[in-house]
């Protein structure tokens, strides 16, 4: 078993704590096999709700998959407890926001795809619905009167 730690970097302007909108969000990776080194074409979603058993034990994971090129079964699910939102005070810096436990496979890249949420560093105005799939938002905050941002994501995954 592997622990693997997904961290995100991004120039947060007059906002904090940019985290997945709910409990049900997909993450997007893609997926290498440490059989063969295959990597998938596609994104592959992850749900830290849902969960699979995994074949020939009694364990369960967040995503269960076969290598559609050596067929072997690989595994990774969610540690609850480490994930954390984007704060303000990482804003230019990778800061961790989630660690997987993986066996058999791992993900080697990460799409911040879905719906996201932060809240306004001076007025707690909550902005839900944020797309990042272009990785980067803009609004604006009324009731401290500035501009909001979202700008330069990036993502890395590496040992925990």
């Amino acid at each position: 078993m592997v622990k693997l730690q997904l961290s995100l970097k991004a120039d947060l302007v007059n906002v904090t704590d940019l985290q997945p909108e709910d409990e049900h969000f997909d993450y997007h990776f893609k997926i290498k096999c440490n059989s063969c080194h295959e990597v998938s074409d596609n994104f592959i979603t992850i749900n830290r709700i849902e969960t699979t058993p995994m074949s020939g034990s009694r364990g369960e994971a967040n995503l269960v998959m076969k290598c559609k090129f050596c067929k072997r079964e690989g595994s990774a699910g969610f540690e609850s407890s480490s994930l954390k939102p984007y704060t303000a005070e990482s804003s230019g810096q990778f800061a961790p926001i989630a660690v997987l436990e993986c066996r058999g496979i791992e993900p080697v890249e990460f799409a911040p795809m879905g719906a996201w949420k932060a809240k306004g560093t001076e007025s707690g105005t909550v902005f839900d619905e944020i797309d990042l799939s272009d990785e980067m938002w803009a609004d604006y905050d009324e009731k401290a009167g500035n501009e909001v941002s979202v700008m330069d994501i990036e993502s890395k995954i590496t040992k925990a």
